[in-house]
C-alpha cells in the first residue's frame, strides 16, 4: 500500500503574464514539493525571470494561480503582497545592502523576536553557509562566493517555505560556481524547503535538480528528471539542448522499429514529426572491424577528448554521421574502420571502451 502522496509548497496553475501586446508566460503550471529542487530551464527572454516575479508577487500575472502550501497568494482577484508570502528570493546580483554588514544584511527583513534570539539565528546561518567569522564584514570585502552564501542566509532568515533562486551562479567563475553550489544545495535541503531555480545553464540544471522544466517561448515543453530529459527529450531542440544527440530514420517492420544500424535497444526518444529517433552518443557501440564488409560499418572522422570520455565521430557507409561516447584514453584514429550497432546504454558497457582502432 503505498503512502500519501507529498504536498506540493509551491503550485502555479495555468499562469499567463503579458507586457502589453506580448504574452512572455503562457499557461504555465508547475509544482514544488517539500525539500525538492526543481530547476526552470530556458534561454534568455524565455519568461522564466518572469515566472519568477509573478510567485515572487513582484508582477500580477493576467491569470492563472499561485499557492505556497494551502494559502493561495494569487488569483482572480487575490494578490498577496510580497513581503506576506512565505518566499525567500536570491538575486543574480545577490542585492546585499552595502551600507550594512554581514550580521546586519541578514537581520533586516527577519522575524521578530528578542534580540538574542534574532543573534543567535544569524550566527546559525553563518555557520550553515560555512561564513561563521564573516558577521561584521562589509559586503564590499567579500568574494562573488560569500556574498551569494549571505544572499541565501538573508533569504532563509524569513523562515520560508519557498526559495527562488535566479541565476544563482552565473556570476562566479568555475571553481567558485562547485562550491557555492554545493553549499547552497546542501543547506537548502537541510531547510527542507522548496526551491525553484532559474538557470540558462543545460549542465547545472542537470547536476542541481530533482526535476527540470524546459521553458521555450514562455510555454513548459517538458518536465521531467534529468535522466529522462537527456535521454528521453519531447523533441530535437530539447534534445539539443542538453549535448549531442544521433537522429535515424526509423520505419516499422512488424512490430520492431528499425533503423539503418538495426533495431531500437528497448525505449527511446522519437520524432514524430521527421519519423527520426533521437539517439545520444551512449546508446552507438563501435567495434574495431578493420576488414568490414556489412553495411552497418563506418569510418571515424572526427575524435573530441572530453576528459573522462572521448566523443568520436564516424561517417556511416550508407547513413548519416553518428557520434558514439566512448570511454577515454581510446586508441582511435581519423580514418579508422569501425563496426557500429546500437545498444542499450543502462545493459551494457561499450565494446569500443578498451579497443583499438587503426
Amino acid at each position: 500500500m503505498s503512502g500519501p502522496s507529498p504536498v506540493s509548497q509551491l503550485r502555479v496553475e495555468q499562469v499567463t503574464h503579458s507586457y502589453g501586446r506580448t504574452t512572455v508566460v503562457r499557461d504555465v503550471s508547475l509544482d514544488v514539493e517539500a525539500g525538492q529542487v526543481h530547476c526552470l530551464l530556458g534561454p534568455s527572454g524565455s519568461g522564466k525571470s518572469t515566472l519568477l516575479r509573478v510567485i515572487a508577487g513582484l508582477e500580477t500575472p493576467d491569470s492563472g494561480v499561485v499557492s505556497i502550501g494551502s494559502v493561495q497568494v494569487t488569483g482572480k482577484q487575490i494578490s498577496v503582497r510580497p513581503e506576506q508570502r512565505a518566499i525567500g528570493f536570491v538575486f543574480q546580483d545577490y542585492a546585499l545592502f552595502p551600507h550594512l554588514n554581514v550580521q546586519r544584511n541578514i537581520l533586516y527583513g527577519m522575524p521578530r523576536g528578542t534580540r538574542a534570539e534574532r543573534h543567535d539565528k544569524v550566527n546559525s546561518l553563518l555557520e550553515r553557509v560555512e561564513l561563521a567569522d564573516a558577521a561584521s564584514a562589509m559586503p564590499h570585502t567579500l568574494s562573488g562566493g560569500e556574498q551569494q552564501r549571505v544572499a541565501l542566509a538573508r533569504a532563509l532568515a524569513r523562515e520560508p517555505a519557498v526559495m527562488l533562486l535566479d541565476e544563482p551562479f552565473s556570476s562566479l567563475d568555475v571553481r567558485l560556481r562547485a562550491e557555492v553550489r554545493e553549499t547552497t544545495l546542501r543547506v537548502l535541503r537541510e531547510f527542507n524547503t522548496a526551491t525553484l531555480m532559474v538557470t540558462h545553464d543545460p549542465q547545472e540544471s542537470m547536476r542541481c535538480a530533482d526535476l527540470v522544466s524546459v521553458i521555450r517561448a514562455g510555454q513548459i515543453i517538458q518536465t521531467a528528471t534529468p535522466q529522462d530529459l537527456y535521454f528521453f527529450p519531447a523533441d530535437r531542440e530539447t534534445a539539443e539542448t542538453f549535448g549531442p544527440v544521433n537522429t535515424l530514420k526509423v520505419r516499422q517492420e512488424g512490430s520492431q522499429r528499425v533503423t539503418t544500424l538495426g533495431s531500437l535497444p528497448g525505449p527511446v526518444a522519437l520524432d514524430n514529426l521527421n519519423k527520426t529517433a533521437l539517439l545520444r552518443p551512449e546508446c552507438i557501440a563501435l567495434e574495431p572491424a578493420p576488414n568490414a564488409t556489412a553495411d552497418n560499418h563506418g569510418i571515424v572522422r572526427t575524435i573530441e577528448p572530453e576528459g573522462g570520455t572521448t566523443l568520436i565521430g564516424v561517417q556511416l557507409s550508407q547513413g548519416p554521421l553518428v557520434q558514439a561516447r566512448c570511454l577515454a584514453p581510446g586508441n582511435w584514429c581519423i580514418g579508422a574502420v569501425v563496426r557500429v550497432r546500437l545498444r542499450n546504454p543502462w545493459g551494457e558497457s561499450n565494446p569500443g571502451d578498451n579497443a583499438s582502432a587503426h
